[in-house]
């Protein structure tokens, strides 16, 4: 099961507050302003910045 639109519609970067997005893959959001990739873990977004991965530039 994948993350509902409703949900996708909701989230916000818990660290700016700004817009994030599904990744192509599907397994994690990404948030542009803060270069931060949130997983997705049993379809659960990890929404904790201490466990956000950078994105690779």
């Amino acid at each position: 099961m994948a993350i509902s639109k409703e949900l996708l519609d909701i989230l916000a970067c818990p660290k700016c507050k700004g817009d994030i997005y599904l990744n192509e893959a599907g397994d994690g959001l990404i948030c542009d302003n803060c270069k931060l990739l949130y997983e997705i873990k049993d379809d659960i977004p990890i929404m904790l910045i201490d466990e956000a991965k950078p994105l690779d530039t």
